[in-house]
């Protein structure tokens, strides 16, 4: 049995509880939250010994891997103390708000050696599975997405120095999904602004942004995304090539070709896909089922930063090379 223990009880977490628990090759031991009546429900509900105290748990517990199910603000150095004891470690996105801390993280993570996976979910769609077969010998030209809903009603996402905004925390799914089917970006544009949110209580974030990629094999793409109260919540991603598109909606696909039109839809949770293979992982040490490891969520974080640093400069931002960056994380 893979040892779990399970810190921040919040939202997210509740779907990584339901999925450990339903999952024979996982034993919750243990959570945390700084709100001792949520560690303590949560506790008596699964069977697990809660905690507040971060350290104290590490401590009491012998744990074999780590759900970190905190916001993007309070992460400290709870990595690293996992990794210096050889605990596994699942990271939910993003998985920081600034690229020195997380590049230092990340050095940590590998020098230690430990099985790393992160929250970037729609990757374990297998829709999307069939859309990256589908495009491994394409010669993609462009790649456009948009992500339009409402406000998420929890007061650190609307600060910026806690969420990271929008593209940062939630629409990094999309910048994910679009890295993973059309390959790296090497640059970066964009526009943002608070147009129409102004009245909520204590924001600073944008309410829209309009972002420009140049990917590096050549093919362009751009993403829109805000939450200026849209009655329908809609996400959708196409990938566009000479006589074919790719149109990822939910989480269904279209494949679209001159003479034929293919629809798939999903029968699978995804959460639940990541879950598992993340718990399959740290049991076998076999890492080939984990799509996301905490260096491939740097970059994308890397990513959605640099269209911040262009709205805020007015100037495109140019991103060294993936390979070359990852290279120096070891």
């Amino acid at each position: 049995m893979v040892r779990v223990a399970v810190v921040g009880v919040g939202v997210i977490a509740a779907e990584h509880l339901k999925n450990l628990q339903q999952n024979e090759d996982a034993q919750l031991v243990a959570v945390c939250d700084i709100i001792k009546e949520n560690a303590e429900k949560v506790g008596q509900q699964y069977g697990a010994v809660p905690y507040t105290d971060f350290d104290a748990m590490l401590d009491n517990e012998d744990i074999d891997a780590l759900f970190l199910c905190v916001p993007p603000f309070a992460h400290g150095d709870m990595e690293e103390k996992a990794a210096a004891r050889g605990i596994h470690l699942f990271v939910e996105k993003p998985v920081g708000l600034d690229m020195e801390t997380v590049q230092r993280k990340a050095k940590v993570l590998k020098e230690a050696g430990i099985i790393t996976g992160t929250g970037y979910c729609l990757r374990y769609l297998d829709t999307v599975a069939i859309a990256k077969q589908y495009l491994q010998d394409k010669k993609i030209a462009m790649v456009r997405a948009h992500r339009f809903g409402s406000i998420i009603p929890l007061a650190w996402w609307k600060v910026m120095a806690k969420s990271g905004g929008q593209l940062v925390e939630q629409t990094t799914h999309n910048v994910d999904l679009m890295l993973y089917l059309a390959g790296d970006v090497e640059r970066v544009s964009a526009d943002t602004a608070l147009r129409v949110m102004d009245d909520v209580e204590g924001i600073d974030i944008p309410d829209v942004y309009s972002v420009n990629f140049r990917f590096a094999s050549g093919a362009v793409g751009h993403i829109d995304t805000s939450f200026v109260d849209q009655p329908d919540g809609r996400s959708v991603l196409e990938v566009i090539g000479r006589g074919f598109r790719v149109t990822l909606e939910g989480t269904s696909l279209t494949i679209l070709e001159k003479n034929k039109s293919v629809t798939y839809k999903s029968n699978i949770s995804f959460y639940k896909e990541q879950d598992d293979a993340f718990i399959q992982a740290v049991k076998t040490g076999n890492r080939a089922g984990i799509l996301v490891p905490y260096e491939v969520a740097a970059r994308t974080l890397e990513v959605t930063l640099a269209a911040h640093q262009s709205s805020e400069t007015g100037t495109f931002v140019i991103l060294s090379p993936y390979k070359e960056k990852a290279t120096t994380l070891g």
